[in-house]
């Protein structure tokens, strides 16, 4: 799977995260800190395989600004 990084939170500094890319078959892929043993806990139908990491809704509203602006999306 390819991935293209279309937002990476501004506040994180350097290379850091949470950031959101998009992959080449579509779907998205979100890097960020993962939830503690607590938050885990409240999630419903993790699957195998699963996790969970936070993200604010800063990065999800620029990476869907990014997204629906394509000739802005970053390389």
């Amino acid at each position: 799977m390819k991935l293209q990084m279309i937002y990476k939170d501004d506040e994180s500094g350097g290379e850091g995260c949470p950031s959101v890319y998009l992959a080449d078959n579509g779907e998205f892929v979100v890097q960020g800190p993962q939830v503690d043993e607590a938050t885990a806990g409240e999630l419903r139908n993790v699957l195998p395989g699963e996790t969970a990491v936070r993200i604010s809704a800063e990065v999800i509203l620029g990476a869907v600004r990014r997204f629906t602006a394509p000739d802005t999306r970053e390389h």
